[in-house]
């Protein structure tokens, strides 16, 4: 494709240079570019990568888009726009063809939930034949290969080649977690979604938004610029958030609305639930109709969850009695409420919230479904919304009947001044001790559970890594509850 016809799908403010050059690919990244890339010189918080353009030019790019002024004479292509982000979302568009105009495109955004509902609308596909990749928080899954996932939402040119080899594959649909960072920041810019869910607004990443309005903002852009495509979608909103109505108004009105829970007043709601520790049951109320669901998942916010790929399959007129039934052998998520068995007479769950509600939906899970006692390991990560750390401590005082703080993924910061903070949340309550190293602090709580208590390690879930300021080192938490199970049951003394 020559850059003489990716120009005309862009928003150009100017162009200067020789426009009639093969496009191989493109980069934003000026060490990673390569013969016949365009290079996109996005401005960051500390650099402008129009300053690496000329090293971009001697590593064979053939033509720089960027937002400050472009040079009035040069044989390389330079093209100024006024947001490089959104411009080099519409050239991956471009360059791969628009592969999600041939895919069912499912889009959930939220605080909380994003992993576990995009795991089970693609299992629910999978049930009806359809072949679908998935981008988000553990995996990306371009129906031929699984990588781990760097971030959960990456980069424009990324989404939009996985999208293609998507196809490649032969998947029918793309279901993907979209973060309020990739929102903010335009990495899905242009997408024609078919259906975009709305999980739930809790308090998270202010070390970004600033504010929590911001933080809803960058979340209803989704719901905002559905329908500017071709497609006919749909908008699956929670009706139970307390953001609901104000979301519903901002949805661009050629969407349809479909709203789920447990209000009265929800297109499809959940009653007369039973919890137990590894399952749930409902009724679901939808369209006249009843519906016995059974999950294979404990706690409230997995209905929620449930629901919410329900929505999707009525969205993209699947059949739903088949989606009910498929719900019944939805596969375990990675670090999502995840038992780890030990051979303990202790029931011992990982689980990936990080934020206070998350962690209070946890929480108030297994304090519903266990007989004795809940003993729960967390820390909180350095270097992201500091806000949160005495709320989550509020929470872990009133739902344990201990908690072990520890350190998290500390980054730069000190964890002795991250777990403080946490600690000021048990105002005054004595159920809790500090051990930093998480190691020991995921011992210690082995240690004091008796037979019947139930042992919670949250915040990192399915991650296999811990990061430090100067290091990123292996720690899983899985694993390292299995050894040190091992190492209890074999010898009964210290570590």
């Amino acid at each position: 494709m020559l850059l003489s016809e990716i120009i005309p799908h862009i928003d150009v403010e100017k162009v200067t240079g020789n426009t009639s050059v093969p496009v191989s690919g493109i980069a934003h990244d000026s060490r990673k570019v390569l013969p016949g890339n365009v290079y996109i010189a996005i401005t960051g918080l500390k650099l402008d990568g129009a300053q690496f353009a000329q090293q971009a030019i001697d590593q064979g790019a053939v033509a720089i888009v960027q937002e400050a002024p472009v040079p009035d004479s040069s044989t390389t292509a330079h093209l100024r726009v006024s947001h490089a982000r959104r411009a080099m979302a519409q050239i991956a568009q471009v360059f791969h063809g628009y592969p999600d105009g041939k895919l069912k495109v499912v889009g959930i955004t939220g605080t909380n939930g994003k992993t576990t509902t995009t795991f089970i609308i693609k299992h629910l596909l999978a049930g009806t034949g359809c072949k679908s990749g998935l981008i988000g928080t553990v995996v990306y899954d371009d129906g031929e290969k699984e990588m781990p996932a760097a971030r959960t939402t990456p980069e424009s040119t990324e989404v939009f080649a996985m999208m293609s080899r998507m196809i490649e594959s032969g998947c029918k649909a793309c279901v993907m977690e979209v973060s309020s960072h990739a929102l903010d920041q335009g990495r899905v810019e242009g997408i024609d979604f078919d259906v975009a869910i709305f999980s739930n607004l809790t308090q998270d990443h202010l070390d970004y938004h600033q504010t929590f309005e911001a933080y809803f903002d960058a979340k209803s852009l989704l719901f905002r610029n559905l329908g500017k495509g071709k497609k006919e979608p749909t908008a699956l909103i929670n009706l139970d958030d307390s953001r609901a109505t104000e979301l519903i108004s901002r949805v661009n009105p050629v969407a349809k609305v479909l709203t789920y829970g447990f209000a009265e007043s929800a297109d499809m709601r959940a009653v007369l639930v039973t919890l137990k520790s590894r399952e749930t049951k409902y009724k679901l109320h939808y369209a006249g109709a009843i519906y016995e669901v059974f999950l294979p998942l404990a706690g409230r916010h997995n209905i929620y969850n449930s629901l919410a790929a329900l929505g999707t399959a009525v969205a993209l007129k699947m059949d739903i009695n088949a989606a009910v039934k498929a719900l019944a052998n939805i596969p375990f998520v990675p670090g999502r409420l995840e038992t780890v068995v030990t051979g303990m007479p202790v029931d011992i769950f990982v689980d990936y919230a990080h934020t206070d509600d998350a962690l209070k939906n946890v929480l108030s899970t297994l304090r519903e479904t266990s007989t004795r006692r809940v003993i729960t390991v967390f820390g909180c990560g350095g270097d992201r919304d500091s806000k949160k750390r005495a709320l989550m401590g509020r929470v872990a005082a009133e739902w344990s009947d201990h908690t072990v703080v520890t350190s998290d993924n500390p980054r730069k910061e000190n964890p002795s001044e991250i777990i403080a903070a946490i600690c000021l949340g048990f105002d005054g309550k004595k159920n809790f001790e500090v051990l930093e190293d998480r190691r020991e602090a995921i011992y210690r709580a082995l240690q004091i559970a008796q037979d019947g208590d139930t042992v919670l390690i949250a915040g990192k879930g399915h991650e296999t890594y811990q990061e430090f300021a100067n290091e990123v080192v292996p720690f899983d938490d899985r694993e390292t509850v299995r050894e040190l199970a091992a190492i209890l049951l074999a010898s009964k003394g210290d570590l």
